[in-house]
């Protein structure tokens, strides 16, 4: 059988012990979660060019689009056209 006081010395270590883990994972989430005035600029224009090169793209890729639906745009047209030449000299003839 246990000796007498072991069972509070296992609550006491046991006690101490979740103290101790507490404290320390309290003081690097406090420590990890404040940033620097630095940092925080540095973070900001990151996220700032960040944005800008995403909108950037996306321009990009509408100027492109704009060009694909021109072109398809005027290749209609232009077989419209055709066609409608065609119907004339089939209508002279």
């Amino acid at each position: 059988m246990l000796g007498k006081g072991t069972g509070m010395k296992r609550i006491g270590a046991m006690v101490l012990l979740l103290a101790l883990a507490g404290s320390g994972a309290m003081t690097a989430t406090a420590a990890a979660q404040q940033m620097s005035v630095a940092e925080y600029q540095r973070k900001s224009a990151k996220d700032a060019k960040k944005q800008q090169k995403a909108q950037k793209k996306m321009a990009a890729q509408q100027r492109k689009a704009q060009k694909r639906i021109a072109k398809a745009q005027k290749k209609a047209l232009k077989k419209g056209q055709k066609a409608d030449a065609k119907a004339n000299r089939q209508l002279q003839h």
